[in-house]
């Protein structure tokens, strides 16, 4: 029997046997470590509520020195990239639709002779609202960026026109989201949050479990192949991916009212492709943990990075280049478009169809791997 007094000694004892048992336990102990380093580098160098260098589509039908000045005071601010120069009002379209660029400058046809006329010619600037927090900045400060634009330029007889407003008339159209109501941008988003969260570690834990109950061994001794296996686990729960989806579409239509633009067929079409693509990482990860803790670990670890570079908390083109590059190997980026797309913007399958392939993709590789890990031993 131990004493009744407080001993020292045998606090010391469990502490030790406690630092052992952390020591042989290399995966939870990582996470420990990770997670919070993990924290520290993305929201200290990687979050950024204030983006710019956002890409910019300018369709210059003047082709005039006023036309130019106005450009480059739009990118000399900082906030505006010039990516493209549109061809039509089609081309502009189809680059807003797919997300190749955030703004578009439309110059009017005569603009440089209308601005030293004193006519006031429109000058209409779009912008991909789907994500309201991505262009506020940038739009807020264009009407100073416009009062200055063309300063330099106003010299001699056409100096009396910076006396007054703008020698043109800005036009602002927020496309997709015209009000900026940020629940447009939140809820559709939140159809691919649930589902990586769920999806993931609800596969996770399928084989563990399996494992940690001494079941396994009856999967052992059947004749099935690991493909198999794997097809049987993740089949249920795509009909549990469709229930969670069919929730949030009635839930964004009736309680917020978001808009459904697109193709709602394509739109379930696409789900199934981003279910299947979580439920194979979910398995892989059921591969590498000896214990359904371990599992539920690595979901959490794997859900970070997803909510925080893929687009859903924070402007994904606010963040540096490597976040990017790093948030593109990430299936949430990909269908956080893919919906955004359908229900704000109506997008297609041809303006989607990039998004898809890379999900298809990431779901080859990440099953490939998860089939590579399967062991048909307990071992």
């Amino acid at each position: 029997m131990t004493g009744d007094r407080f001993s020292l000694a045998r606090l010391s004892a469990m502490m030790v046997k406690e630092f052992i048992q952390m020591r042989r336990d290399r995966l939870t102990f990582a996470m420990m470590i990770g997670v919070p380093l993990m924290q520290l580098i993305l929201f200290g160098f990687a979050i950024n509520s204030d983006p710019k260098g956002l890409p910019t589509a300018v369709l210059d039908s003047d082709h005039g020195i006023f036309g130019r000045s106005l450009v480059a005071t739009l990118q000399a601010s900082g906030y505006y990239r010039v990516v493209a120069e549109a061809a039509s009002e089609a081309d502009t379209d189809r680059l807003l639709a797919e997300g190749q660029v955030q703004f578009v400058v439309d110059i009017p046809a005569n603009f440089s002779r209308d601005v030293a006329r004193g006519d006031h010619p429109a000058l209409l600037v779009e912008a991909d609202a789907t994500d309201p927090a991505a262009t506020s900045n940038a739009l807020g400060a264009l009407n100073e960026l416009a009062g200055q634009a063309l300063d330099r330029d106003l010299t001699g007889n056409l100096a009396a026109l910076k006396a007054g407003p703008p020698p043109f008339e800005l036009r602002l159209h927020r496309r997709y989201n015209q009000e900026g109501i940020s629940q447009y941008n939140v809820v559709p988003g939140l159809m691919g949050v649930v589902l990586t969260m769920t999806m993931v570690i609800m596969t996770s834990l399928a084989m563990t479990r399996e494992r940690e109950r001494g079941t396994m061994e009856a999967l052992l001794v059947m004749p099935l192949r690991p493909v198999e296996v794997m097809l049987g686990k993740i089949a249920p729960y795509v009909l549990v991916g469709y229930i969670q989806v069919a929730l949030i579409l009635v839930g964004a239509k009736l309680i917020f009212s978001v808009p459904m633009e697109g193709s709602l067929a394509l739109l379930l079409a696409s789900s199934v492709l981003f279910i299947s693509t979580n439920l194979a990482v979910g398995f892989t990860f059921s591969t590498i943990a000896r214990n359904q803790l371990q599992a539920m670990q690595m979901g959490f670890f794997y859900f970070l990075p997803n909510i925080l570079l893929s687009g859903f908390m924070f402007p994904y083109r606010g963040m540096p280049q490597w976040a990017q590059i790093f948030g593109e190997i990430l299936p949430l980026t990909h269908f956080l478009r893919v919906v955004r797309g359908i229900m704000l913007k109506g997008n297609g399958l041809a303006q989607i169809a990039a998004e898809l392939g890379a999900l298809a993709a990431i779901m080859t590789v990440v099953s490939l791997l998860a089939l590579r890990r399967y062991r048909q031993t307990l071992d």
